[in-house]
């Protein structure tokens, strides 16, 4: 079974829930190729087992049924982590058998304000992270900046011809590329050093294929995104751009080798990022 019919499988299994889940992650970036704004990549993108499924804080999945069901109903099985101490323990969905194949994780906003950690019981000093929680069936992650990816998402539908499961998979929510690189931008530090190359070349390869469109439909989407943000967050987005594209460094060096492509080096690669980030903020240097 094909990547892409595992994960039609998925958009299928949460159909239901089309209007309030978006998918983000390295899909997102795997489902732009069918957002006609954005270009052919004329390159694979990085591979990806999990699919992320994120929602907004308090979204009333409940209303519309047990994700937990569904998945289950799908063929999907649930895999504990046991690691951590805070409850709800963290969960994957797995596709099948296959411990290492595909897999679905849950997402969710943690709000700006919250602390993340709750009282170990009612009336006791001390306390534990609250990182999860559990909503229709499923347990999610919650994680800073979440937020952003959830700010106007783009809406892409995979053909018939591609999906794998003989149906068209329609009305899939992605954010849109301005969210999706400035919430890079917003987790850098909070993100393991091993991950930042990865999180660099995303974005050069989403203000690539978008790149014809940042006049006329990103700049507009990153003013109304950009009221949204605290002003701390404001400060970071640039701060960021600064840290990560002033000058060639060793994250850079880094992220094209993960892509291994003839025609891609760090001096090309930092232009674009740099063109990119001043077409679309304006003075980012």
């Amino acid at each position: 079974m094909s990547d892409l019919q595992q994960f039609s499988k998925l958009a299928i299994a949460l159909r239901p829930w089309r209007q309030q889940v978006v998918y983000i992650g390295g899909w997102a970036f795997r489902l732009y190729r069918y957002e006609p704004r954005a270009a052919a990549p004329g390159f694979d993108p990085i591979f990806t087992q999990d699919a992320d499924v994120a929602y907004e804080v308090r979204a009333p999945l409940a209303k519309v049924g047990n994700i937990g069901t569904a998945l289950h109903e799908a063929g999907f099985q649930e895999v504990v982590n046991l690691a951590g101490d805070f409850r709800p323990h963290a969960r994957r969905y797995t596709l099948g058998d296959e411990a290492k194949g595909f897999y679905a994780e849950f997402l969710t906003p943690l709000p700006p304000g919250d602390s993340g950690k709750e009282r170990v019981a009612p009336g006791k000093k001390e306390f534990r992270p609250k990182v999860t929680e559990e909503s229709a069936g499923v347990v999610a992650q919650r994680l800073r900046h979440l937020e952003v990816l959830l700010h106007d998402p783009w809406v892409v539908t995979i053909p018939e011809e591609e999906s794998g499961v003989g149906e068209a998979i329609v009305d899939l929510r992605v954010p849109n590329p301005v969210s999706f690189v400035v919430q890079k931008l917003l987790i850098r530090d909070i993100r393991s050093r091993n991950k930042r190359p990865q999180d660099v070349l995303y974005i050069h390869d989403a203000l690539l294929i978008f790149g014809d469109a940042i006049d006329d439909e990103l700049v507009p989407v990153w003013k109304a995104l950009e009221s949204t943000l605290s002003e701390t967050q404001r400060r970071s987005v640039r701060a960021g751009v600064s840290e990560l594209f002033s000058r060639e460094n060793d994250i850079i060096r880094e992220a094209v080798s993960i892509a291994s492509r003839s025609d891609l080096n760090p001096s090309i690669m930092l232009r674009r990022c740099q063109e990119g980030f001043e077409d679309l903020l304006g003075d980012a240097f």
